[in-house]
């Protein structure tokens, strides 16, 4: 069964473009490409060509001629006699083009020619970035994907657009939620948390009703992981790339949480590190939180680069991660213990990631002030606080009252509470953040 997902309606209005230009879809392993283009491909075009550059070896040299769509087809024919090009009605699909990047310099002619629609994707494309848009500047629209949001997960359990569109309604109202809506979106709120949105783990669990076998196919995944660094990390420490990534979890559930090299391996240097980081936010299996020099606007320019938090873009991979121990409170007993800040952090900042808000945080040196997150309207900067319990907020109170920080005027905690507004405060459980640039939005009108 094909479950809905946000790609969907862009490639529906990418096609409807007369103007439109080849497409390249972006995004870690397993989050769901192939399958939501295929799905298009199959409703919307009389043919499709897929080619899979990682599974099919015999379309290597496709290039061979040139990079003119006459040379192209010509030898995607040889490689395959069977294959139609019916122009007009033709969709060309080039997957895992991170092992063939050249095919890239082939999207200006076939943008010339326009008798072909052609979408590119690939699991490590962030890798080879930088070669494929060189090589197709001006040529191309990306669209970057994410595994799926609370939302699409919604979508799975047969919720209505009206039905959700209903916790904004309450955000933007600022109407607490009756008791029923709370328990039931909380229920679900803390299924996704376990599960994340990899599309595999999520069917599984629409199939059975159950969290049976989910963890199987979220360790395979990280194992997955493991392999692409073996195979893609040319020239890098291929070790410390994994170590690094393995020691994300344990890094957020320290009390404070900026990513430490020296939790790794002691005596470890930022140098020996810095490009292993980039490595792996380049293949979209960590994100990464910047700290701001100062709680100000612009954010551009306005961080220190040597400062940052480092994330799962899937927060059921981070639970996946786990001991045993936790495992069995999270999976039976939906008990988060020593984790539950790191785990409600993760998941905002996945959140965040997936609307394309940015991921800032602030720490002020010798100082107890600190702050989560930081989103921002047109004129203002938002800070948000993500609470694991019923404490105060006295550094989001500070950033509020304070008026060394003028471009705060009100700030918003999330936490394992209902709707509610004082002090500048606005609360908000956190069920409600995948609906927050949409709320912010409305309140920039």
């Amino acid at each position: 069964m094909y479950y809905r997902r946000k790609v969907d309606s862009f490639l529906k209005a990418w096609k409807a473009d007369p103007a439109h230009k080849p497409l390249i879809v972006k995004g870690a392993r397993q989050i769901g490409k192939t399958e939501s283009i295929l799905h298009f491909a199959k409703d919307n075009y009389e043919n499709v060509i897929y080619i899979n550059f990682a599974l099919e070896r015999k379309y290597m040299k496709i290039l061979a001629d040139g990079y003119d769509v006459e040379s192209v087809i010509k030898n995607i024919s040889l490689a395959e006699p069977s294959l139609l090009f019916i122009p007009g009605k033709t969709i060309i699909i080039f997957d895992e083009i991170q092992d063939n990047p050249d095919v890239a310099t082939t999207l200006k002619s076939f943008k010339i020619d326009g008798n072909y629609d052609v979408i590119c994707s690939g699991s490590m494309l962030g890798i080879n970035y930088k070669k494929i848009h060189s090589n197709s500047v001006g040529s191309k629209i990306d669209y970057e994907m994410y595994s799926m949001d609370f939302e699409e997960f919604l979508w799975a359990k047969g919720y209505s657009r009206e039905q959700i569109d209903t916790i904004l309604m309450h955000m933007i109202e600022e109407k607490p939620f009756n008791d029923n809506e709370l328990t039931v979106f909380k229920r679900l709120f803390l299924d996704y948390c376990v599960l994340g949105g990899m599309p595999d783990v999520v069917k599984i669990y629409m199939e059975t009703g159950t969290f049976s076998g989910t963890l199987d196919i979220q360790e395979q995944i990280r194992l997955d992981y493991d392999e692409d660094v073996r195979k893609y990390a040319e020239g890098l420490d291929q070790t410390k790339i994994i170590s690094v990534y393995r020691s994300v979890p344990a890094q957020l559930a320290k009390e404070n949480k900026k990513f430490q090299f020296n939790k790794i391996e002691k005596n470890a240097r930022s140098r020996e590190y810095t490009g292993c980081i980039e490595w792996l936010i380049d293949a979209g299996v960590v994100v990464a939180c910047k700290c701001l020099l100062f709680p100000e606007l612009p954010l551009k320019g306005n961080v220190e680069e040597s400062k940052y938090k480092l994330y799962y873009p899937d927060t059921g991979l981070l639970v996946s991660s786990l001991d045993e121990e936790a495992q069995e409170d999270l999976r039976v007993n939906k008990n988060l213990g020593i984790y539950k800040g790191a785990l409600y952090e993760n998941f905002v900042a996945e959140a965040f990631v997936k609307q394309g808000l940015g991921l800032f945080y602030y720490k002020k040196e010798n100082s107890t002030l600190e702050e989560d997150f930081f989103v921002r309207t047109q004129n203002e900067l938002i800070p948000v606080e993500v609470k694991s319990n019923s404490d105060q907020s006295k550094s989001l109170s500070t950033l509020i009252k304070n008026k060394n920080y003028e471009d705060i005027s009100y700030g918003i905690k999330l936490g394992d509470f209902n709707i509610g507004h004082a002090n500048d405060i606005y609360t908000f459980p956190y069920f409600c953040v995948f609906k927050m640039k949409e709320y912010l939005k409305a309140k920039d009108l």
